[in-house]
């Protein structure tokens, strides 16, 4: 099933389908948002887009408050990815702008309890974040061992969206943050 897709306030700035599958697929890292006894809960985490499956594959311990609200039937959770570009000067402090790059993606996230589908997502996080290395060779492959000390978590994707904003490479005085003067 295709996500729906959803344009954010800013529609100038809105992505379609295929600019969101490529920022997910090369996206370093995201936001894992889900709600716990009514109040929000936000971790940074690892994630691999599985495009056949239209879902997100993340691991986390074994113990702790993303597992414990994501077991049994799962529940809502939201990932947001995103990139940071120049910030953009302006000669009114409320004109300053920034670049930037970011997809959201909502549905339900489920603990993987199946240990062939836990194999799968820890196999693609691999795939995407150690693609140089190979299992057997460079590493030793996924163990039932492993996967009984790591919780892989699942996100399938309901809706999502993208949007972006970059100016001209010329932009008058853009910078990197990290590269401000006196940073």
């Amino acid at each position: 099933m295709t996500p729906e897709l959803r344009y954010p306030g800013r529609k100038d700035r809105g992505k379609g389908e295929g600019w969101i599958r490529g920022f997910l697929r090369r996206g370093a890292v995201g936001v894992l948002a889900t709600v716990d006894e009514g109040y929000p809960v936000a971790i940074p985490l690892l994630y691999a887009y599985d495009e056949t499956r239209q879902a997100l594959y993340m691991h986390t311990g074994l113990r702790g408050r993303t597992r414990r609200v994501l077991e049994g039937d799962g529940g809502p959770a939201s990932l947001t990815v995103f990139e940071m570009g120049r910030l953009l000067p302006a000669r009114q402090a409320a004109e300053f702008g920034l670049e930037y790059a970011s997809v959201v993606v909502t549905g339900t996230g489920v603990v993987v309890e199946d240990a062939r589908e836990a194999e799968l997502g820890l196999r693609l996080l691999m795939e995407k974040y150690a693609p140089h290395l190979e299992p057997g060779r460079d590493y030793r492959p996924t163990s039932a061992e492993d996967l009984a000390r790591t919780t892989v978590l699942r996100l399938d994707i309901r809706e999502w969206s993208g949007k972006e904003k970059a100016e001209r490479p010329d932009y008058p005085g853009a910078y990197r943050f990290r590269d401000a003067p006196g940073g």
